[in-house]
C-alpha cells in the first residue's frame, strides 16, 4: 500500500509497504482519509524538531475511518470516524501514574518517533481514537492541534480580567487564540507577519496585535496597550529560540510565560528579570485526552469554526512536490491539509 517516507530532512520518497496485521487485542485497524501538516512535520522537514527521527512515516494530525476492530474493543467499531490521539504513552511511569500521559517518560508520538498516518491504513491502540458521528474527516484532523492550543491555555490558567499575549500567529498560536478568547482575558496577538495578524483580526476580533519590529518599539507597544503593566499571561507558539528567549521581557511581574512551540536551540535571558518579577515559566507539552473529547463537543455544538483554518489542501500523490512551499509564511499557509 501507498506511503510517504521523510528519509532525512526535506527528503521526502514515495513507498510501497506492507499491509498491517490484523488488530490484536485493544487494537483497531483504520484508513487515513485527512492529515493535517503540523509545525512538527515542518520541522521534521527541516531538521528542527527535536523529537523527530528519521526515517520516518509523518502525519499525527489525523482524520480516520475505523475499518476492524480487535477483541475487548468498545469505545469504537468499524465505521466510525475518529481523530486521533497520537501520544503513546506507557501508562506506568511517573508523570502516566499522574494523570500526565502526554509528558510519559517513554512517550511515542506517531508521525514523529514511530510511524505515522501518511499512509492508506495502520493499526493503533483504539483507546487514542476518539469518534463523532457529526464531524468530516477534516475536522476531526484539526483536533489535535487544537488540542495543543487548549492544553496550553490550562497550563497558562489565565483569569478573566488579565491581559493575555500569544506570541506567534501560525496553527499553535491560532490554536491556543480558540481557547485563550474563552477565558474572558484580553487578547494581543504578536507576529512578524502582518497576514496573519489581519486574520486575526477579522476572524476572532482580536482588539490587540503587535506587528514584531524586532527593537524596542515591540515593548513599547506591549506596555501602552496594558498602561505600563505587561502581561498577566504570554504563550509563546514560535518555535524560534530568539522569541523564546526574548519573550521574558513582555511579562508582568509576577505574571506567567508558557513555552508551547518547540525549537533544538539553546534558549538563553539573564536571571535577574526573572527573579525580579517573581515570574512563572513553564512548558506545554502536547494535550490530554480530556482535551479531544472538549474540542470535539465544542465543534459539534459551532462553538469553534475549523473552516478558515484550512487555506491549503493537497492530494497524496502531490504533496511531495508543494510541501516546500507550506514552509513559507508568505504563501499564507495557516493549515495544510492532505487528503488521502
Amino acid at each position: 500500500m501507498r506511503a510517504i517516507r521523510l528519509e532525512e530532512p526535506k527528503q521526502f520518497r514515495r513507498i510501497e509497504i506492507d499491509e498491517p496485521d490484523r488488530p490484536g487485542p485493544s487494537e483497531a485497524l483504520v484508513r487515513t482519509h485527512r492529515m493535517g501538516i503540523c509545525g512538527s512535520d515542518l520541522g521534521g522537514y527541516l531538521g528542527k524538531m527535536p523529537f523527530f527521527k528519521y526515517p520516518r512515516i509523518p502525519g499525527h494530525e489525523l482524520g480516520v475511518e475505523v475499518l476492524e476492530v480487535g477483541s475487548g474493543v468498545t469505545n469504537v467499531r468499524p465505521g466510525d470516524r475518529c481523530g486521533v490521539e497520537p501520544y503513546m504513552n506507557c501508562g506506568t511511569c511517573y508523570p502516566c501514574r499522574q494523570g500526565n500521559g502526554n509528558c510519559c517518560e517513554t512517550l511515542n508520538v506517531i508521525g514523529v518517533m514511530v510511524d505515522g498516518g501518511l499512509r492508506e491504513r495502520f493499526l493503533v491502540r483504539a483507546d487514542k481514537l476518539h469518534p463523532s458521528s457529526k464531524l468530516s474527516y477534516e475536522q476531526l484532523a484539526l483536533v489535535e492541534t487544537l488540542a495543543i492550543g487548549c492544553h496550553a491555555v490550562d497550563r497558562a490558567a489565565p483569569k478573566p480580567d488579565d491581559h493575555f499575549l500569544i506570541i506567534g500567529a501560525g496553527p499553535i498560536g491560532l490554536a491556543t487564540l480558540e481557547f485563550a478568547r474563552l477565558t474572558g482575558a484580553t487578547i494581543t496577538v504578536m507576529d512578524l507577519v502582518e497576514s496573519r495578524l489581519e486574520f486575526c483580526r477579522s476572524r476572532y476580533g482580536v482588539p490587540h496585535t503587535i506587528l514584531v519590529k524586532g527593537d524596542d518599539r515591540d515593548l513599547e507597544a506591549a506596555k501602552a496597550i496594558t498602561n505600563g503593566d505587561r502581561y498577566a499571561v504570554v504563550v509563546d507558539a514560535t518555535g524560534s529560540h530568539r522569541s523564546m528567549s526574548n519573550a521574558l521581557a513582555f511579562v508582568a511581574h509576577t505574571g506567567t510565560l508558557v513555552y508551547v512551540g518547540i525549537t533544538s536551540d539553546v534558549i538563553s535571558f539573564p536571571h535577574p528579570p526573572l527573579h525580579r518579577a517573581e515570574m512563572t515559566i513553564k512548558g506545554s507539552r502536547n494535550a490530554l485526552p480530556k482535551d479531544f473529547g472538549r474540542i470535539i463537543g465544542l465543534i459539534e455544538d459551532g462553538a469553534i469554526d475549523t473552516a478558515p483554518w484550512i487555506t491549503h489542501r493537497t492530494s497524496f500523490d502531490d504533496m511531495i512536490g508543494r510541501f516546500e512551499d507550506f514552509t513559507k509564511p508568505e504563501t499564507g499557509v495557516i493549515k495544510a491539509i492532505v487528503e488521502l
